[in-house]
């Protein structure tokens, strides 16, 4: 069994136009209460029981916000003021605990019914090639599967319709050589139109008419970006279910309640 650190991103705070904020009012999204803990809570429980996790960072919180837990060394930093300078602060924090540290799983904290062994099949499946970068797609018969009614936004490729996963497994040496336009794709992470666009008007025009392969996608990302990224087709909805919606939270709420685990 490999052993990888994990950084938690949990710097997100609705703003008053966004469909959360009702629920959050102005308070850290990874604190909103589900299903009898704060949401943050669930996802470090599952990298808490994951076998392949041996210590953890949160990025976008103090500790000192909410009776937080986890099983494995924990650390926090603060908001950084960016997803990808959160990213990069946590993955540096983890090389300062251990310079031999050679991966780092990114997980958002929006996930809460992430189970561990779901982190391990991330993790080990990734482990299984050389690559510097591993990103989870869902298909969308999966998603609707596993929660009916969910809404998430698919996108198509030639192999079929799929959403994006939370989960994300980078080799650690990426932090120091990644390329500019990250801070734009990044930027762009809620709208896969616009990273295509980002990378090139021709993957753009293949994935607008549905001509965009995974192996295409892959080889775009290393043309534009350098990174050797790898595709998983994640067979767990949960790593995609993120909660940004208020009927995505009752969804997930009514799931994690239905499991019967003790707050």
């Amino acid at each position: 069994m490999p052993s990888v650190d994990a950084v938690v991103t949990a710097g997100g705070i609705a703003a008053p136009d966004e469909p959360l904020y009702p629920l959050t009012q102005g308070k850290s999204k990874a604190l909103l209460p589900i299903g009898g803990r704060p949401m943050l809570q669930w996802v470090l429980d599952a990298l808490s029981g994951a076998e392949a996790i041996r210590r953890v960072v949160v990025v976008g919180l103090t500790g000192d916000e909410a009776p937080l837990r986890c099983e494995k060394a924990l650390g926090f930093l603060p908001n950084q003021g960016g997803m990808l300078s959160n990213l990069e602060a946590g993955v540096k924090w983890l090389m300062a605990q251990d310079p031999a540290t050679t991966h780092a799983l990114l997980v958002s904290s929006d996930i809460p019914a992430v189970t561990p062994a779901m982190v391990d099949w991330v993790i080990n499946t990734s482990l299984t090639s050389d690559h510097e970068a591993y990103y989870s797609l869902i298909r969308d018969v999966d998603m609707e599967r596993r929660f009916p009614g969910s809404r998430r936004s698919f996108f198509k490729l030639k192999e079929g319709r799929f959403a994006g996963g939370d989960m994300t497994l980078i080799w650690t040496g990426v932090v120091d050589h990644y390329h500019p336009g990250w801070h734009a794709i990044v930027g762009a992470r809620k709208n896969v139109f616009r990273q295509a666009r980002l990378v090139g008007l021709g993957t753009l025009l293949r994935l607008v008419f549905g001509q965009l392969s995974i192996q295409d996608a892959e080889q775009a990302a290393l043309r534009a970006l350098k990174i050797r990224g790898r595709v998983l087709l994640c067979p767990y909805a949960e790593v995609g279910m993120d909660v940004d919606k208020p009927h995505q939270y009752d969804i997930v709420r009514r799931d994690l309640e239905a499991r019967g685990v003790p707050a």
